[in-house]
């Protein structure tokens, strides 16, 4: 809390000190903070020292008590005098960032936009109050999930910053465009401006930290769209470049940076921030690919880090990397038999989301996915499809949109009396014809999707589709469908009596599904080597695979009882409004077994 730049009058001085003292005190003294700076106002002080006190009142009541009437009254003072006093940018520009911040914060969203609006028109000859003003309103209507309007603004600050000289604040606002554009799936322009991005990053001289910084975002944005297409071999160039990256960033000395142009008074995360979302892409990384124990490593490496920070930092997004790491490491769980746990880290991500509106509007359809999964591995099929159905009425995004209808298709063929609503959902992700979305991971999984209907319907000369999967999966290293679609053609090559055939398909399958571990595909892969050696007349060979196979069963078992034992399994009946806070224990498993196989 700095004085006017005119000499200060002693009173003044003194009573900042006191505020400043009590704010800083360890635990603060908040009130008595709010007393000096009130006292101020008794001196009828000049414009200028009014108009600071204000702010400085405005922004201590926000950011510290509860009185939400008097901070706005504060804040808006302070914002409009201060437009009244000439060269006084500093306290004018904070006032409108953190009254705008304020309005967000109490839902008065309309409110904002013309505070933000007004300061970005007076602010152009204050290039680093523009700039942040700018990020500020993008960030505003990216919010409100209008993404032209921030696409728009940011191409603004891209181009005012290249007018001001400032390549490395260009670099932030246009990769900050083309993470939107790839929310947006505008993939036409997000190519061109990652190309334009990359020759800026590459050619620009600056503070190390700055440089690797741009480079982080930069590899992400790349790493994220490899994935979000499904495409897991190819990712794995970027993914490499950014983990050395990271690494590079963190033996670099923390110095200070001070930049000449105050258009680059800007970085994009803190360096521990871009540690913790490096381990989360690399979560995503080994999920999608099946390397499930490297997805668990990492998370939780990730998970400890952010533990450290959360005590420290209160910054949102830290909640939204734990969420979306919960979410990744959810999913690993239930493929390598850890029902329980899994269930336990869903019900931890209800918590997270009771705590954060936000939080809860963003994930909420992933949340009602996760338990339509869980449901599915404990075969309570009733309440999967009503988990799927709960998730697919919250969200429009088209990605998690197909993998929630593929999986509520293979629920419609378990139950086998589902007919006309699994036709009209295979007709809406048809892989060979207008897939929703250009992921090759999700295309893919769509055809096994077919496969797995003409064997339960033992149509199993259509089993192309499971080839087709096969062909996609192998290109782009799809760990785990590639060791479904094995094991579910030696079922059907078994069935139709052709035992080397499946046999060259179950031990292929059996020896990736140890390898990711998949439990269920290992549970399965075993009953079918049991089947095929003992039809082959290999005895030792048929009773190691019913040796296997009952310990997968035991494993499995005894996980099954655990999970549905949890007070946290009541919530696989939520499927509406904010997830409950307590649940009332179990008596025990309501579910079989039966589906496992």
């Amino acid at each position: 809390m700095s004085a006017s730049a005119d000499a200060p009058e002693p009173w003044y001085l003194a009573l900042l000190g006191f505020a400043e003292h009590f704010r800083t005190s360890s635990p603060p003294k908040i009130r008595l903070c709010v007393h000096c700076l009130q006292a101020v106002f008794q001196f009828k002080p000049p414009a200028r020292v009014e108009a600071r006190t204000h702010l400085q009142l405005g922004s201590v009541l926000y950011r510290h008590t509860k009185n939400s009437e008097l901070a706005q009254t504060h804040l808006e003072k302070a914002w409009f005098l201060s437009q009244l006093i000439s060269q006084f940018e500093d306290v004018k520009f904070e006032a409108a960032s953190i009254l705008s911040e304020f309005y967000c914060q109490q839902t008065l969203v309309d409110s904002a936009k013309p505070v933000l609006r007004k300061a970005i028109q007076i602010s152009q000859q204050t290039p680093y109050w523009h700039c942040r003003l700018l990020f500020q309103l993008a960030q505003l209507h990216a919010l409100e999930k209008d993404l032209v309007s921030a696409c728009d603004l940011l191409g603004v600050g891209a181009e005012y910053a290249r007018v001001m000289g400032s390549e490395y604040t260009r670099a932030l606002f246009l990769l900050s465009q083309g993470m939107l554009l790839l929310v947006e799936r505008k993939l036409g322009e997000v190519h061109p401006l990652l190309t334009l991005c990359g020759t800026i990053v590459e050619s620009w001289q600056g503070h190390p930290i700055q440089k690797e910084s741009l480079r982080v975002f930069f590899l992400v944005l790349q790493v994220t769209h490899y994935l979000d297409a499904g495409q897991v071999k190819c990712v794995k160039p970027c993914l490499k470049q950014l983990q050395q990256c990271i690494q590079t960033i963190s033996t670099i000395q923390d110095d200070e940076i001070l930049p000449a142009n105050p258009a680059a008074l800007f970085h994009w995360l803190p360096k521990e921030h871009m540690c913790v979302l490096v381990y989360l892409v690399t979560v995503m990384h080994s999920m999608q690919a099946g390397y499930l124990e490297k997805a668990q490593k990492y998370t939780d490496k990730a998970l400890m880090q952010l533990e450290k920070l959360k005590m420290l930092d209160s910054s949102p997004i830290l909640s939204t990397f734990q969420v979306m790491l919960l979410e990744h490491i959810i999913m690993c769980r239930l493929v390598t038999g850890h029902k329980a746990t899994a269930l336990q880290e869903i019900s931890q991500v209800c918590q997270l989301c009771q705590q954060s509106p936000r939080l809860f509007t963003s994930h909420a359809a992933q949340l009602h996915t996760l338990l339509g999964l869980y449901c599915i591995s404990v075969n309570c099929m009733d309440n999967a499809e009503a988990q799927f159905t709960a998730a697919l009425q919250m969200t429009t995004h088209q990605e998690l949109w197909t993998f929630i209808v593929t999986n509520l298709a293979s629920v419609y063929i378990r139950e086998g009396n589902r007919h006309q609503e699994l036709y009209s959902l295979l007709e809406r992700i048809n892989p060979d014809h207008n897939f929703p979305v250009s992921s090759h991971c999700l295309r893919a999984a769509g055809f096994y999707i077919r496969g797995l209907l003409s064997f339960f319907q033992g149509r199993y000369n259509e089993a192309k589709f499971l080839r087709e999967t096969l062909k996609m999966s192998n290109a782009e290293d799809l760990n785990r469908l590639t060791a479904c679609s094995l094991v579910l053609l030696g079922h059907i090559f078994f069935v139709l009596g052709n035992h080397r055939e499946s046999n060259n398909m179950v031990v292929p399958a059996m020896q990736l599904a140890s390898k990711i571990p998949d439990m269920s595909v290992q549970l399965w892969s075993s009953a079918l080597l049991k089947d095929l050696n003992k039809a082959c007349g290999n005895s030792m060979d048929a009773h190691e695979a019913a040796r296997m196979h009952q310990n997968f069963s035991q494993q499995l078992l005894q996980d099954h009882i655990a999970a549905c034992s949890l007070p946290e399994h009541n919530l696989i009946t939520w499927t509406d409004g904010l997830p409950p806070v307590q649940l009332q224990p179990q008596n025990g498993p309501t579910t079989s077994l039966a589906s496992l196989l």
